[in-house]
């Protein structure tokens, strides 16, 4: 938000300009009346890595300025940077600012006008806020409406509806044109479409843009070449994954050797995450990105908008089916592990198949009094069992002062239950089969609360 200063009298060129235009050819724009209606401008420019803010700001204020010339003058200026039309004014930073203070009585405004009916406007949301400009007195200047809107006439009315599905139709259109773009390019040329580098390879400069203008202003295509430092570290886990061995037993490995993990081998470009260790699922995502085989590969997580109507976040993304991805015909860039290890990692299957008579009958309902985690089942000497190993994983080297895991045999457990239930009185259930008792508590919505000396009966926490 800023507010609006008059320009001082110094400028002797533009004062000559303005007053030597011949009558008749020019007409001259009236003063602002100093009485007249006080202006609240309101712009908005989506995205500020392909549009130059300050020249956006400027042609919507100009618009704005030369619709309310000879009505008022604008006090008082709102403008978004990097906010999409599709986002509502209450997800909009200073759109939200500015509906807020239409019921504030020193608000500093009569009206607002906007540069332009697609800058402000998506769909429906005008509809949704012009009751908001009614009940607070606020008028509303639109350049297509020619002045201040008057939904009590009906072509007012017809126009905001048209603005409103030609804003819409023009966000869809855009995204479909860019979308079908991305999508020969990375197919047909295996173009790298920017966003960080992957893990194992560094970004090298691929000759000059295919678009003429853009290669006259010296914007050039990269590639993804190996990284000498990390490149043989992707080798490796390929190499290691073909072998049957684990992912978390992989991870252990990495970290007891003192590997830097993705995050940190590049601090710079991932500032948001800790850097501290792989993990288990850093050393998975290696292993499923079909990018590393020298393919291009797109379209794997896209982006998904949550219509304004719906509660959630306005952009997320999710992984799609490997049927939806896009691969490209050739290979783009230098491949670190060929395309048939590739597929025969996806098909390894390190956890051992679960084999018969192996049944745990109190999984989810035992919960560790130190650490309140659930225990997770295991097979111990022949026998279930149950264990807390309090957030400890195989993937980080033991540290050491650690708490030993706390262990629980399932037979053991079935007796300790039926006491608890006999305590509780409750005989007749003490001799009920471990199905049965497991079926009680979860019908009771009980967990057993476990620790080194005893055990007790709690109600599950709510859902």
């Amino acid at each position: 938000m800023s507010v609006d200063s008059d320009v001082g009298g110094d400028d002797l060129l533009t004062r000559w300009v303005t007053q030597a235009r011949p009558a008749g050819r020019l007409r001259r724009r009236p003063a602002d009346g100093v009485g007249g209606l006080r202006f609240a401008f309101y712009g908005r420019v989506s995205t500020v890595d392909f549009q130059e803010r300050e020249s956006s700001r400027r042609w919507q204020r100009d618009a704005a300025e030369e619709l309310i010339a000879g009505h008022g003058r604008i006090v008082v200026e709102y403008f978004d940077t990097s906010r999409s039309r599709r986002l509502s004014w209450p997800g909009r930073p200073q759109a939200a600012v500015l509906v807020d203070r239409f019921a504030d009585p020193d608000r500093g405004f009569d009206a607002v006008v906007v540069g332009e009916y697609e800058r402000a406007f998506c769909g429906t949301q005008l509809l949704s806020l012009l009751p908001q400009f009614e009940a607070c007195g606020v008028q509303l200047w639109l350049p297509e409406a020619h002045g201040p809107l008057d939904l009590g006439d009906a072509s007012h009315r017809a126009l905001v509806m048209l603005l409103g599905a030609q804003s819409k139709r023009e966000v869809l259109r855009a995204r479909w044109r860019a979308l079908q773009a991305m999508r020969g390019q990375a197919r047909d040329e295996g173009r790298f479409l920017g966003g960080r580098p992957l893990y194992g390879y560094r970004l090298v400069d691929a000759g000059p843009h295919p678009n003429p203008m853009h290669a006259k202003w010296g914007r050039r295509l990269q590639r993804y070449d190996p990284d000498p430092v990390t490149a043989p570290t992707v080798r490796w886990i390929f190499a290691q994954r073909l072998t049957g061995r684990s992912v978390s037993s992989i991870a252990a490995e990495l970290n007891s050797n003192g590997v830097p993990c993705p995050s940190r081998a590049d601090a710079a470009r991932n500032p948001h995450r800790a850097g501290t260790a792989w993990g288990l699922t850093t050393v998975r995502a290696i292993l499923m990105n079909a990018k590393y085989t020298g393919r291009q590969v797109w379209n794997r997580q896209p982006a998904h908008h949550t219509p304004p109507h719906l509660p959630g976040p306005f952009k997320t993304q999710r992984w799609a089916a490997t049927e939806q991805w896009v691969v490209s015909r050739q290979i783009a860039h230098p491949p670190l592990v060929s395309e048939q290890d590739f597929i025969a990692v996806q098909a390894v299957q390190a956890l051992p198949a679960p084999r018969a008579g192996r049944h745990y009958q109190f999984v989810g309902l035992l919960r560790c009094r130190l650490c309140r985690r659930r225990l997770e089942s295991c097979w111990s000497h022949g026998r279930p069992a149950y264990r807390c190993q309090h957030g400890h994983t195989s993937v980080k080297p033991r540290p050491s002062g650690r708490r030993r895991n706390l262990y629980v045999r399932e037979d053991q457990l079935v007796e300790l239950i039926r006491i608890l239930l006999a305590d509780g009185g409750t005989a007749a259930r003490a001799a009920l089969t471990p199905q049965q008792l497991a079926d009680h508590l979860r019908q009771q919505r009980l967990v057993v609360t476990c620790g080194e000396t005893r055990c007790s009966l709690d109600p599950a926490a709510p859902v």
